[in-house]
């Protein structure tokens, strides 16, 4: 557990900076019942800080929605993706907020049911299969700028992927602290917590 909130860490301010795994946290506050855009990212961002610590900046992790033509895997028909980052580019003028950009990448169609019961097949029996790529190493290497700089005391970290790992343990062996933020009745894989030097439960904060 992280000390009570109001008492000061060696009788200063600490600096931190928060991470948001992007996909990781809209997928948890839309089973919550949240919805999720700029504003309420940032109400998010901000309530991962407590009142002993003083907040450098907080970095968004994300892709922008897929764009393209695919053809649908039953009729062969074109569909067509039109996805826009007007939210994102609106995230990244709110203060104190920087946002990375992975690339989204479509790596076809995968059935909504397993195992597949129905004799004829449509295409309204398949979804579109979507795979993040370069959202974790760019976590990585902010995690490890921090650590090499010293430019914040502690990292607070909102995600669910394990890959952040590596970078998370140089961060310690470097001389930060790792705060791993948690979610209400939300668990997080157990080797994240293993590598974190404290488990920060929030709330979700009011909408």
């Amino acid at each position: 557990m992280e000390p009570p909130r109001g008492i000061v860490w060696g009788f200063c301010i600490l600096r931190v900076a928060v991470l948001i795994d992007g996909g990781h946290t809209r997928v948890l506050a839309r089973q919550a019942g949240y919805g999720y855009d700029p504003d309420y990212i940032e109400k998010i961002g901000h309530a991962a800080v407590q009142a002993d610590e003083t907040l450098l900046r907080i970095l968004y992790y994300d892709c922008a929605p897929y764009s393209g033509k695919v053809r649908l895997p039953v009729s062969g028909e074109y569909k067509e993706f039109n996805g826009s980052d007007t939210w994102l580019r609106k995230l990244a003028a709110k203060n104190l907020f920087a946002v990375r950009l992975g690339v989204l990448k479509f790596r076809g169609f995968k059935p909504r049911t397993v195992p597949i019961a129905k004799a004829q097949l449509t295409d309204a029996d398949f979804k579109p299969d979507f795979e993040q790529k370069g959202v974790d190493m760019r976590i990585g290497l902010d995690i490890a700028n921090h650590a090499s700089m010293r430019s914040v005391d502690r990292v607070v970290l909102i995600t669910g992927d394990t890959d952040c790992i590596p970078a998370m343990k140089h961060a310690r062996i470097c001389g930060l602290q790792i705060v791993l933020v948690t979610f209400p009745d939300k668990p997080v894989a157990p080797e994240l917590l293993w590598h974190a030097d404290y488990e920060r439960r929030i709330s979700w904060p009011a909408q």
